[in-house]
């Protein structure tokens, strides 16, 4: 697609697709290294496989998602990459304190669970959105208060980061019951959740954005 002739929200299906493809394979390569190279997993270490996701995850996600920014001309490629820097520590923040009100344990113990676990929530739900939508607040309100997205771009952003919390959410479900298994530990199937949520967004945001291009279609015809 000639991207001069497009607006920069709007991405074709085969972009949308490339996309999720890479985010996709950036978490199966996280996992593959992690068994493979560290014979270890979230069971058995989940802060070194969670630090493994992020540091991989990260620049294909910033590299990805800063080609959409709003504004191209104004805004240039570098600074969407520094946004998307800059949002990673911020989102962390963000989740880390959002799981704690909710619950999670705040001993030195499980710190650094936390933070890892934080960094890779952060990866799903505001690096991306910083990446294309910089400082807008009425941008970010539209999309993750108000579940608004407009274009495909935002269609991703905004069912990627609903997935993970939701899936998160679920995950969190059977840690306090008394069935005294490993997973329980968190922030082990709160990971699990929230990775599942993220990919099950992925697919389903293939589809959410044909059904928004097939609508944009129909209306310039009319």
């Amino acid at each position: 697609m000639d991207r001069r002739k497009s607006s920069p929200e709007e991405i074709s299906s085969s972009e949308a697709f490339t996309v999720n493809l890479l985010c996709g394979f950036g978490l199966a390569l996280s996992f593959w290294i992690s068994n493979t190279v560290y014979s270890v997993n979230l069971v058995t270490d989940p802060s070194l496989t969670l630090f493994l996701i992020s540091i991989i995850e990260l620049p294909i996600v910033i590299l990805l998602y800063s080609r959409y920014r709003h504004n191209p001309q104004q805004s240039s490629y570098l600074r969407a990459v520094a946004r998307g820097i800059l949002g990673l520590p911020a989102g962390a923040l963000l989740n880390s304190l959002g799981a704690i009100a909710l619950g999670a344990p705040v001993t030195f113990q499980f710190l650094p669970k936390t933070v890892y676990w934080s960094l890779m929530m952060s990866l799903f739900t505001t690096v991306p959105a910083s990446c294309v939508l910089g400082s807008s607040w009425a941008d970010w309100k539209r999309i993750f208060a108000q579940t608004k997205p407009n274009g495909s771009i935002e269609y991703l952003i905004c069912l990627h980061a609903h997935g993970a919390v939701i899936g998160g959410w679920f995950g969190a479900w059977p840690m306090p019951l008394d069935w005294e298994r490993p997973w329980q530990e968190w922030p082990i199937s709160v990971s699990y959740g929230t990775l599942a949520g993220y990919l099950v967004a992925l697919v389903a945001s293939l589809g959410f954005v044909l059904a928004h291009r097939r609508r944009l279609l129909h209306v310039k015809n009319e």
